[in-house]
């Protein structure tokens, strides 16, 4: 485990690491792992915003250390602020890493949401 670190923010979404999801080195595709991400983000928006919500920017996406076949990916979101339309999430990315006990932060990001109406335009978020 990452030495005197923890997750920050609620276990939104766990998923495994499949070899279809793999580049030629073997690792895992960061498009996959930003994917697993923006799921959980929504997730977490909708719960917030009572509703349907957008991704409109993914900022400060930071890959620490590769994702690997077996790798039980764990993400973690936290709602950071919440505006007229839109809230700030930060998301991580943790893996429990086959066969192991062992738990490494792998990702993290900074999510903007943005509630919608049923017509798909912005709404108040508590509205």
């Amino acid at each position: 485990m990452d030495e005197g670190f923890e997750p920050e923010g609620e276990l939104t979404l766990r998923t495994l690491a499949m070899p279809a999801d793999t580049n030629p080195a073997g690792d895992i595709f960061g498009g996959w792992v930003l994917a697993q991400m923006d799921a959980a983000a929504g997730i977490r928006a909708s719960e917030t915003a009572k509703g349907r919500v957008v991704t409109a920017a993914v900022k400060e996406v930071n890959f620490k250390r590769p994702v690997k076949v077996g790798d039980t990916l764990c993400v973690y979101t936290a709602v950071r602020s919440v505006g007229r339309t839109s809230m700030t999430l930060s998301v991580e990315c943790w893996v429990r890493r086959q066969f192991s006990e062992e738990r490494q932060k792998v990702t993290d990001a900074f999510f903007i949401m943005v509630a919608l109406d049923e017509a798909g335009n912005p709404r108040l978020v508590n509205g």
